[in-house]
């Protein structure tokens, strides 16, 4: 090998050498930023486990709202609520004998359920302490009764 033939020998192997060192990431980089994404997956993530906990019980809180209304107008063109045998299906489907319903007194035919898939609990007269009807859900546990996030969720509160 020539003297002449040594710097296009260095050009070719830095130039080799580039181009490996531009193809991937090596595996120390890898876990660099693996460990920065569970850092941050720790820290974030039981802040928005609470979050959407919140909202879950503030939907179900916001379509009692909705079923209440509902329940007002039908009230309203009846001069009654619901009986305890119609239940809420009398807000998308005419009782028998009643030719003062209006309805539909929702927009969709079908009734909303909560936020955890559960249909809503409707009683007349109240035994929970709303005024004319309870009208409430269970909550994410789905039973009677809880605590805290896990306690049931009704018109009364």
């Amino acid at each position: 090998m020539c003297h002449a033939e040594l710097p296009s020998l260095r050009r070719a192997l830095a130039e080799r050498y580039r181009h490996r060192r531009q193809a991937g990431f090596t595996l120390i980089e890898l876990m660099i930023v693996l460990a920065i994404i569970a850092m941050l997956a720790a820290l974030i993530g039981p802040e928005l486990f609470s979050k959407l906990g919140s909202s879950q019980i503030k939907t179900t809180r916001e379509q009692i709202e909705l079923l209440g209304t509902a329940l007002d107008s039908f009230r309203l063109d009846v001069g009654r609520y619901p009986s305890q045998t119609e239940g809420l299906d009398a807000l998308v489907t005419r009782p028998a004998n009643l030719t003062s319903w209006t309805g539909p007194y929702l927009r969709k035919r079908d009734l909303p359920k909560d936020a955890w898939g559960n249909p809503f609990i409707y009683e007349i007269p109240p035994h929970r302490g709303g005024i004319g009807y309870d009208l409430y859900s269970l909550g994410p546990t789905g039973k009677a009764g809880g605590e805290g996030d896990n306690k049931e969720i009704g018109n009364w509160q």
